[in-house]
């Protein structure tokens, strides 16, 4: 992501009770900070801005498959469903989803004269492929007696935790860059960094809508008739902007 950049240099020599204080404070876990520099060293600082932007497609994907039977008796319309949920739940585990990935619920009324029972599968998958595969199974071997719903995509909380550390450790990678560059400019040498603050994050997911919208417009256009839309694979972007300063050194010298 590009964005203004902002950079702050320091190379005037820093006031006993301030620079070289703060920055004794900040290395030590408690206590006073103690100043060990002589009267004629110069505590140099460049302060700069990074900014990233992350992004990653979803990595899980919920399918909900239904079965119902309606039935004169509770045990018929009982063991109806069940025949299949066993089979659902047979296809689900030899495609290697674990249990705790497969949730089931029944609901049993009366409708009239005769009793009805209907269950719900909630499948989450990892893997998209093994999910297209098990719908086609299901769909071919239950046919009607099956309602395989459309696929669901979302983020799990592991990948929406990792998009947001990549998009700081870049957003400081960037800053560190920008640092030396600077640091070149001014016949310094770059040393170790005093201070990092993330300043900003945000994140956001692509819109669908929009993207549907024009594809909508686009076939009227042509005169062509209406298509269902394929379930699309939402992308989340993350962002981050820090505040990172270094320390400065003169060339002659070793890095901090």
């Amino acid at each position: 992501m590009d964005s203004p950049s902002r950079v702050f240099a320091a190379v005037q020599p820093a006031a006993p009770g301030r620079e070289l204080a703060r920055y004794e404070k900040e290395q030590r876990p408690e206590g006073r900070a103690v100043t060990r520099h002589s009267p004629g060293d110069r505590l140099r600082e460049v302060q700069v801005t990074g900014a990233a932007e992350v992004s990653c497609p979803a990595d899980r994907v919920s399918v909900r498959v239904t079965v119902s039977s309606s039935k004169e008796s509770i045990s018929e319309a009982t063991n109806s469903v069940s025949r299949r949920l066993e089979y659902i739940l047979q296809a689900v585990r030899q495609h290697g989803v674990s249990e705790q990935d497969t949730s089931v619920r029944r609901f049993l009324h009366r409708e009239v004269d005769q009793y009805r029972m209907d269950a719900e599968v909630l499948v989450t998958f990892s893997d998209f492929d093994k999910m297209e595969r098990v719908s086609h199974i299901l769909l071919e071997k239950l046919d009607k007696s099956v309602c395989v719903g459309t696929p669901q995509f979302h983020h799990s909380a592991e990948c929406l935790g990792q998009v947001r550390r990549r998009a700081c450790v870049s957003a400081v990678e960037n800053a560190q860059q920008k640092a030396r560059e600077v640091s070149l400019v001014l016949g310094q040498t770059l040393g170790r960094p005093l201070l990092i603050r993330e300043e900003e994050t945000r994140e956001w997911r692509n819109a669908e809508e929009e993207e549907e919208e024009e594809e909508e417009e686009a076939g009227r256009g042509r005169g062509a008739a209406a298509l269902p839309h394929l379930p699309r694979t939402p992308t989340i972007t993350a962002s981050s902007r820090v505040s990172v300063s270094f320390s400065l050194r003169d060339r002659s010298r070793k890095n901090l």
